[in-house]
């Protein structure tokens, strides 16, 4: 085997001939960076180069992109977040709604049930003011009935409403003076019957049959 030759000093480049070298090389990577990259990556073309190579009109579109990118990602952020202080709030609403309408729902004051049987009637009143208003719901379990919703008082006296084989009826009675206003049921069917009655409202008293 022969050894390589050693290279003498001479054969070195000196450091002023690196330091040029390096000096090219930095010269050509801004040109490069100035020219080429920054026009074509960012839209930058601070020598005009760019826009006669066509790179501007890349970087332009590189940019653009990347606007549109990270408006639509802002927009989907805003939208998330939107719908979720939405359902929270729809929550919260309903919360609230629901215990409102809890509490403003008046329970009935009064219920009473009787059964009739063919041909049999009975009556129900209440003790009420002139002006009064009592609320009511009855229902006729097993067939219908005839009823008529009336009052006396004082002298005086009122039919309200009456009806044939009705299955049941609700409404809000308002008294026309004081006196005792109510129903009268009668079982016009042929087998037995159960009216149920609910009540509440402005009155005294119900009357029921002894």
């Amino acid at each position: 085997m022969h050894n390589a030759n050693k290279p003498t000093p001479d054969d070195l480049p000196s450091s002023a001939l690196l330091l040029k070298s390096t000096g090219l090389a930095a010269v050509a990577a801004a040109a490069i960076l100035v020219t080429i990259v920054l026009p074509s990556e960012y839209g930058i073309d601070a020598t005009g180069i760019g826009g006669v190579l066509g790179l501007s009109e890349m970087g332009d579109i590189k940019t653009q992109l990347a606007e549109e990118a990270e408006a639509d990602r802002l927009m989907e952020l805003e939208s998330s977040e939107a719908e979720t202080q939405s359902s929270l709030g729809d929550a919260i609403f309903g919360l609230f709604v629901g215990s409102a309408s809890a509490q403003t729902v008046e329970a009935w004051t009064d219920e009473y049930s009787v059964t009739l049987a063919p041909g049999d009637g009975i009556e129900v009143k209440l003790v009420m003011e002139a002006g009064a208003e009592a609320e009511y719901q009855w229902t006729v379990d097993g067939g219908v009935v005839n009823f008529d919703l009336h009052g006396d008082g004082g002298g005086e006296n009122i039919s309200y409403e009456k009806g044939r084989a009705v299955p049941g009826d609700e409404g809000v009675l308002t008294a026309a003076f004081a006196g005792n206003h109510g129903w009268f049921w009668r079982n016009r069917d042929s087998q037995d019957v159960t009216v149920s009655l609910l009540v509440r409202g402005a009155y005294s008293d119900m009357k029921l049959p002894e």
